[in-house]
């Protein structure tokens, strides 16, 4: 008995250690790729989106989360009302690329004007608890950058967009105000 158990010990540490290159390959091939891409699977950051004196509204979503195809429509008609003024949106999927079709399909179903990118869950996880310092606890997730792009907002969950309309208008007319006054030797 000792002697097949010493064979199966063997057998399965010898298929350890010849995995074991496999999935360190496939590590270093995950921690060297760029944690968001475009759907064309060009690599892509936020930063990228940052700018031009607009605010960005990030809207992290999912195919599968029922809130973010709920409120995907109210994204696509905030983007529509701000784009060319003040604002614009940017969306990122969870899906990965294990769910990519279907993150495609959300885009398509719900008609979605603003560019999107795509990451995988964990490492979006990672990135926002970084970014943060909170917990990654789900979709929706919004992030909302000034134009010089300090992230001014986050929120977990879905929130009447009238609210973030109220935040960039009560933050910008605090701006004019503060410059005029500098300007009048305040």
């Amino acid at each position: 008995m000792s002697k097949k158990l010493g064979r199966y010990f063997f057998a399965m540490m010898l298929g350890l250690v010849v995995n074991l290159p496999l999935t360190a390959s496939q590590a270093a091939t995950v921690a060297s790729s760029p944690l968001f891409s475009t759907f064309d699977n060009k690599p892509a950051k936020i930063a990228d989106y940052i700018g031009n004196k607009k605010w960005l509204l990030v809207m992290i979503w999912a195919s599968d989360c029922h809130i973010c195809n709920r409120e995907a429509y109210t994204y696509v008609d905030f983007n529509f009302k701000h784009e060319d003024r003040d604002a614009r949106v940017l969306g990122i999927s969870i899906d990965g690329q294990a769910k990519k079709k279907a993150a495609e399909l959300f885009i398509k179903r719900h008609d979605i004007n603003f560019p999107n990118l795509i990451a995988e869950p964990d490492r979006l996880a990672d990135w926002f608890e970084k970014l943060t310092g909170q917990n990654w606890m789900g979709t929706p997730t919004l992030l909302l950058y000034s134009p010089d792009g300090e992230l001014r907002v986050q929120q977990i969950g879905a929130i009447p967009l009238e609210l973030v309309e109220k935040f960039i208008q009560h933050d910008s007319a605090r701006k004019i105000s503060a410059v005029e006054k500098v300007n009048q030797g305040s």
